[in-house]
């Protein structure tokens, strides 16, 4: 009997061992051995094509960060943002966050189209994003993480939500920080989170009124400092060149660090949703002041919430579906 009782006891821990690891979300439990007998080769094939990208355009880093973050504010972390219009459905991809400026889809088709190869039908497209990121972060000189994985794909698309609920560069402080606590997120994730700006690129468009007409009197923004706000200038004029690129963090653009933090302390941020980080909210200045020190402090910080941004209402067990592509529901 007691031979039994211990055999019984052996299973029962096997079978529910990867729970120990895993993170309750509304949706279920995601855990980082998901796939580790289904696909045991799945995050050494999305790590070999993001590295390949990376390599080739140092840019693409921040895009696929950005692109699971926007996934997660709409809908949750289920890949919605990768549905092109068909159908009833009206792709993401058109709504004023995301026109002419979130990119990385090709190289999230080549990871697909790799792992359809190797396991059909096994790993979701929202699960490639956020493994797409975390490998992204790492190959920039940021922090790793465990990533939590089991999510489903959506079958459907929220332009709405995608125009509503995504932070925008020109929004207050406090209208951010209210779209991040509706996903559950708090002030520490906001701080922390931003500073993935520490890599990649915003337009022109993005940050133009900083530089001439801050609030409606015809004045730039009083809280960029002079001479940055005259070297932007020159590449991004009152009309023309919306599309201009210019560099998140000028300091260190292509290396994940705290130098962005030490650039919103000199007043150097280049978006306005960077810079309030300091001018509207002592908390979050004190954040800022902490991670500009700390770079330890800071990717900790951001691994911890980028997990928690993952875990935003997951579609798992009988909810939703595995992509064959992620442009498209399975028909």
């Amino acid at each position: 009997m007691v031979k039994y009782t211990s055999f019984f006891m052996f299973i029962a821990l096997l079978y529910f061992s990867p729970l120990s690891f895993s993170h309750k979300t509304n949706g279920g439990y995601l855990y980082p051995q998901f796939y580790d007998r289904s696909c045991p080769k799945a995050k050494e094939i999305v790590k070999s094509v993001v590295a390949k990208a990376v390599a080739k355009e140092a840019r693409m880093a921040a895009s696929l960060v950005r692109l699971h973050f926007h996934d997660c504010f709409v809908k949750g972390c289920d890949a919605s943002v990768l549905l092109d219009s068909s159908g009833s459905i009206i792709s993401e991809k058109g709504s004023n966050p995301n026109r002419n400026s979130i990119r990385g889809f090709d190289v999230i088709d080549e990871i697909k189209y790799e792992l359809e190869k190797a396991c059909p039908q096994t790993v979701s497209c929202a699960d490639i994003l956020a493994i797409a990121a975390r490998d992204s972060t790492v190959l920039r000189g940021g922090p790793s993480w465990e990533v939590p994985l089991g999510r489903k794909d959506s079958k459907g698309a929220s332009l709405s939500g995608s125009n509503n609920n995504i932070p925008a560069p020109n929004n207050t402080f406090l209208t951010i920080l209210t779209k991040f606590k509706l996903q559950g997120l708090d002030i520490v994730d906001l701080v922390a989170l931003s500073g993935s700006h520490t890599i990649g690129n915003a337009r022109c468009t993005s940050f133009r009124q900083r530089l001439y007409n801050q609030s409606g009197n015809g004045l730039a923004d009083f809280s960029l400092q002079g001479s940055y706000a005259a070297q932007l200038r020159t590449r991004c004029p009152r009309s023309g060149g919306d599309q201009n690129l210019f560099f998140l963090d000028f300091v260190s653009p292509t290396k994940f660090d705290n130098s962005y933090f030490k650039n919103l302390l000199a007043s150097k941020g280049l978006l306005n949703s960077d810079q309030v980080l300091v001018t509207k909210s002592a908390a979050s200045l004190e954040l800022v002041k902490k991670y500009a020190q700390n770079n330890e402090l800071f990717f900790e910080q951001f691994a911890k919430s980028m997990v928690k941004m993952g875990n935003i209402s997951p579609l798992t067990g009988l909810r939703g579906e595995i992509r064959k592509s992620c442009r498209k529901i399975n028909s």
